[in-house]
């Protein structure tokens, strides 16, 4: 990790460290799943041949997220999207269980993927529940509200996933959830954090409330591969 924090490269060190069981790896480059979570790992300072081993990992003209990667790109990857991102730590949450709030599980993934198309807060993919603990609120039987946890660096877990129903919005269910989600994180020894878009002013504005500080700022790329690799200059992203 080149004696840089861990959570400046969380998916390297979740992907050698807690969540190593999900670490597709070539070279020094490592990856979960397609169909648990899109985030890539690369080394902090890669290099050409770490380049082409990502490209052949993903696929040739395989357009690959690269959350959190602020470093130079090749020059033959295209770039097909950047958001700019913040990340969040604890920084004094009321963290508390919630007595109406449920475990879920494999199960429950078709009505999760569901309240993730109606509210969109990110990725949410078939196997992403086996990233950690997801808890959501029913009323009348249906799911209208849930967060959960993923990457999981040594010592910190990541809250993600969290979305409420349009219905059920203005009832701090997601509040609620999190501060659960949280409390469980912490009865483990452990310190929640969180990503966002910048963009993101209702997140924001919630989680500085809920006791929550910046850390730093990120961006989230998404970068299309060669069709061929090969040995390439690399360009610093502005």
């Amino acid at each position: 990790m080149s004696g840089r924090h861990v959570l400046d490269n969380p998916a390297l060190a979740s992907l050698t460290g807690p969540h190593a069981r999900f670490a597709e790896r070539r070279g020094r480059v490592l990856r979960y799943p397609v169909d648990v979570s899109p985030w890539t790992a690369l080394p902090d300072e890669p290099d050409a041949g770490d380049w082409a081993a990502l490209a052949a990992l993903a696929g040739p003209g395989s357009e690959v997220p690269l959350p959190g990667h602020r470093g130079p790109v090749p020059d033959d990857w295209e770039i097909t999207e950047r958001i700019e991102g913040v990340q969040f730590v604890d920084d004094g949450l009321a963290a508390a269980p919630d007595p109406e709030a449920v475990r879920l599980g494999p199960a429950d993934v078709p009505e999760m993927t569901e309240l993730v198309a109606r509210t969109r807060p990110g990725p949410f993919l078939p196997r992403t529940v086996e990233l950690g603990t997801y808890l959501g609120i029913r009323r009348e039987g249906r799911l209208v509200a849930m967060a959960g946890e993923r990457l999981h660096p040594p010592g910190w877990t990541e809250i993600s996933a969290v979305c409420t129903d349009p219905s059920v919005r203005g009832q701090g269910l997601a509040t609620r959830l999190v501060l659960a989600v949280a409390h469980g994180i912490r009865e483990r020894g452990e310190t929640p954090f969180l990503h966002t878009a910048a963009g993101n002013h209702n997140a924001i504005r919630l989680y500085d409330s809920l006791g929550f500080r910046l850390r730093r700022r990120t961006v989230f790329l998404t970068a299309r591969a060669p069709e061929r690799v090969r040995e390439s200059r690399v360009t610093a992203v502005s």
